[in-house]
Order: structure tokens, then sequence, then C-alpha cells
């Protein structure tokens, strides 16, 4: 049942025969478990819907992510994806990336008596790992530091749920409503908050990659409103541009500054962050 402890459906047992499995993440509609088996070591996502409660709607889409993650997954050509439906919607599975994700890595940069500056490395992996997203004619539509894996040999972008760049399977399609405000571009909140849905943009992926560089490097996000506020509120504080000063240290400041342009034309493009970082 929705809400209960969660389960490996079946039939990822009946495929993979885990020799060892970890559960990494349960919140709400999804869980994420590392799994290893004689085939080699796997992301399992598995997906339910969300019920309604006092504080938030039901959200029936999150049963469909994980099939819809794998179908994009498939469409840009990445093999060893799985997937299919279970009694409470669908599962994925895909290979395991090994690393800490950018707000991790960068939590030293965080403490209060930070010796360590954000690395300008580091964050051309992430602009080069959303770049590869871009040229494949892909928005990816929830750039976030946890998205950002940080390997020993570069640098991956996950959870394409929400991607948008090419036709899925209508039985495992949905809008796009949004995603964590704390990195959702203006033109996007004032989408969502008008119509209800929004459209994702390579530009969108560009800010919200500024906004993340930004929260994993200081611990800020880009927007102020109150911790606790609704979610129509922290929109309509995004679409309206009530950003806080970028206080990024080093040669990152000025960049992510101008990828949180209030207009997505001010915004530079990938390539052009790329330059400068390199």
């Amino acid at each position: 049942m929705p809400g209960s402890t969660p389960e490996l459906p079946v039939m990822v047992l009946d495929a993979l025969t885990p020799t060892t499995r970890r559960l990494v993440v349960d919140r709400r509609g999804s869980a994420v478990w590392d799994v290893e088996s004689h085939r080699g070591r796997f992301a399992v996502k598995v997906g339910r819907p969300i019920e309604a409660t006092a504080q938030w709607s039901a959200q029936p889409w999150t049963a469909l992510a994980p099939a819809r993650e794998a179908a994009v997954l498939c469409r840009l050509g990445r093999e060893d994806i799985a997937y299919g439906d279970w009694k409470h919607g669908t599962w994925n599975i895909q290979p395991w990336h090994e690393g800490p994700d950018l707000h991790e890595l960068w939590e030293p940069c965080r403490r209060q008596d930070a010796s360590v500056r954000p690395s300008a490395r580091v964050a051309l992996g992430c602009v080069e790992a959303l770049a590869d997203l871009h040229a494949r004619g892909w928005a990816h539509g929830d750039v976030q530091p946890a998205h950002f894996v940080v390997g020993p040999e570069r640098t991956c972008l996950i959870d394409l749920a929400l991607a948008r760049g090419g036709p899925v399977p209508e039985e495992y399609d949905f809008p796009f409503r949004g995603c964590l405000v704390h990195y959702e571009a203006p033109e996007i909140a004032r989408s969502v908050l008008d119509t209800g849905e929004a459209e994702p943009t390579r530009a969108a992926d560009v800010y919200a990659l500024g906004a993340s560089l930004l929260i994993s490097a200081t611990g800020r996000r880009a927007v102020e409103y109150p911790d606790d506020a609704p979610r129509p509120v922290q929109r309509e504080a995004v679409a309206n541009g009530r950003r806080r000063p970028v206080k990024v240290p080093g040669e990152l400041g000025a960049l992510v500054d101008a990828m949180l342009s209030h207009a997505p034309e001010d915004r530079p493009t990938l390539d052009e962050v790329a330059r400068a970082l390199a």
C-alpha cells in the first residue's frame, strides 16, 4: 500500500536476483534502492501515487515517473535499462552511479569557518553533463544538486523523469507542473501559477543549475521567502524576482549571478558558462 514500508516488486527480484539491497531513498511517491546482483550494481526506482492530505493534493503522476524516466533514457540510447508496472505504479532498473552529489560534495564550503572554495572543475563537470543532455535535444526540467552525481571520472546527471525533448509512451506520460521551487526559473513559476503547467526549457535549466551551484556553495536559496511558505507563495516570490544577492566566493560568483538572471534571454548559454569555467 502507498505509505507503507517500501518493497521491491517481484518482477525486479526476478530480473536481478539481488545479492544485496539497500534502501537509499524513501519519500512520498517513490523509493530508490541500491541493488547488487550477479549482473552488476543497479539503481532501482519504484513509484507509487501520493495520496491527498490536508496540506497536499493527490499526486498520481509519481506512480508513472520511474517508467517515464526509463523511456527517456532508452530514447537517449542508454543501455541496461528496464522498466515495467507493478501493483501501485511503475518501476525502473538502471546502472548505479557511484559518487557524492553536488550538495554533499560541497558541504565543506558551507561551514561557517570554511577555508574551502567551491571548485570550478566540479562546476564545469555539472555544466558538461547538462550540456550533453541539451545537445541531444532535451531539457531536464528538474535540475537540482542531488541530481548531479560527481564520479571519479565524470559527473552524471540523473533523474530524468520530467525531461522533455521527444515522445514517450502515452500511458506513462504526464504534464509538467514544475519542480522544487528553490530551482525553478521565474518563467516556469509564473506559468505554473497561471495555468498549472509549464514547459521545461534549456534556459530554465541554466537558471536551475545556477541556483544549484549557489545553494551547494553557500547553503542559501536564490530567492527569499519564508522556509515554511506554501508553494504558491514560494512561486510568487520566484516569479516576481525577489532574488537575494549572490555571494559565491571566487570566480563562480559573477557567473552564477548571470545564470540567475530573471529574463531567460539574459542568461548565458551552457557553452558560455563552460568557456568561462575552463
